[in-house]
């Protein structure tokens, strides 16, 4: 496990480091460059004659695409303002996946209140997702890892499984604001044992569709589905999920959001300590007697774009149904690092 963690952490410095030069300049990587105000020298003047131009509001706040042939490392694609006034999910952090292309550190921070009925206690979780652009259409996606301290009797601190793939964009119209992609991951059990990761057997593949829709001037819509597959059925429950985004830009910076999500498990594993319980979005405990159980979930918060592409959210987030297993509410706080 040490190596896997090791390399997550090399690489992840390898993405920081060539920045914190250029972060707040003019270089290859700067946020002033990659996107910023109308006044700003990147900025063409007249450029809603532009084909990347959206609904004639010059990409926004003035400025163009012209960076996107500038690549990190020669491979890594710098996200794409085409679709620079949608903004991402915040609820159900690890499936809930952004339609669009986008290269990008992903920090974010929860803390899961546990209900009585599963022992009470908090959970929280820090975590750094990496998305990384390789064409026009495919990125590479790792959207699990992280700590997970824990005050429930059942879950120790220690590390996420970590959970990695490929997505790919099927349809991606700025002009309609029309998104669709699809895509698949492997979840690797190497987290601790002690924090209920890493005991799916041979681990877990992810299969999912995700889409988006601009609504009107000011709205957007987000949506994705799939399914979490346990490649050991006795040791992981399989689970059918749905989540949907809507917001609504309420400043050319701040976006008001609502999300809902819903989780469905069609089939146990053989762990009879938790009978009729399982873990939602972070934890696959294999519980033996979950088969048709359902759970709602809503999410309620806003997002800020704070320098250039990236954005940084707080969503408050609590179960609609009278299941609601490990959840009781949840806190979430993040930070989306674009390039």
């Amino acid at each position: 496990m040490k190596p896997l963690r090791i390399l997550s952490l090399a690489c992840c410095a390898l993405v920081i480091l060539p920045m914190q030069s250029n972060f707040a300049g003019e270089g290859l990587f700067s946020l002033n460059r990659i996107f910023s105000g109308g006044d700003d020298a990147s900025c063409i003047e007249n450029c809603c004659d532009d084909e990347n131009c959206v609904d004639g509001n010059c990409l926004l706040d003035g400025c163009t695409d012209s960076y996107k042939s500038d690549k990190l490392f020669g491979f890594i694609r710098p996200t794409s303002a085409e679709f620079s006034d949608f903004i991402s999910p915040m609820s159900n952090p690890v499936y809930f996946e952004d339609p669009r292309n986008l290269s990008e550190i992903h920090f974010f921070y929860l803390n899961q209140q546990i209900p009585g009925g599963a022992f009470g206690g908090t959970l929280n979780v820090l975590a750094a997702q990496i998305r990384v652009s390789l064409t026009e259409n495919l990125s590479l996606v790792a959207s699990k890892d992280g700590f997970i301290t824990s005050s429930n009797p059942l879950i120790n601190d220690g590390w996420a499984d970590v959970q990695a793939g490929l997505k790919y964009n099927i349809i991606q119209d700025a002009d309609t604001g029309n998104l669709l992609s699809a895509g698949f991951a492997y979840m690797m059990p190497v987290g601790s044992n002690q924090s209920l990761q890493g005991s799916n057997g041979d681990g877990e593949f992810h299969l999912y569709v995700s889409g988006g829709k601009r609504i009107g001037d000011n709205g957007h819509y987000l949506t994705s589905t799939g399914f979490r597959l346990p490649a050991n059925a006795a040791l992981g429950s399989k689970m059918w999920y749905w989540s949907q985004h809507v917001d609504y830009k309420v400043t050319k910076k701040f976006y008001l959001l609502t999300e809902l999500n819903w989780f469905s498990w069609f089939q146990g594993g053989n762990n009879g300590a938790l009978p009729t319980i399982e873990g939602g979005d972070l934890i696959n405990l294999g519980s033996n007697d979950v088969a048709g159980n359902n759970i709602f979930t809503a999410a309620f918060g806003g997002k800020m774009r704070v320098s250039g592409l990236s954005e940084v959210g707080i969503a408050y987030e609590i179960p609609l149904s009278s299941r609601n297993d490990l959840l009781e509410n949840r806190l979430t706080v993040d930070y989306n690092l674009r390039f």
